[in-house]
């Protein structure tokens, strides 16, 4: 098989050229990315606190203690 001859077109553009994409879509699309990672990033770090605190409290009950619960100073 052989490919098909294409001629050259008269004007001389490309016909199937586009336009480069401008430079605030590619932005665009990175300060999304960085939402979302700061997102995930604050959800992992509330949930890896409150995780501890509940591992600390389960610590506290599994040796046999009554009085868990954390007493905060008042301020």
């Amino acid at each position: 098989m052989s490919k098909p001859e294409s001629k050259p077109d008269p004007t001389g553009k490309k016909p199937n050229s586009s336009p480069k994409p401008q430079s605030g879509d590619s932005r665009r699309g990175a300060i999304a990315g960085l939402i979302i990672a700061a997102v995930i990033l604050g959800v992992g770090l509330w949930l890896a606190r409150d995780l501890t605190a509940a591992s600390k409290l389960q610590d506290c009950l599994m040796s046999g203690r009554s009085n868990c619960n954390v007493i905060e100073p008042a301020r």
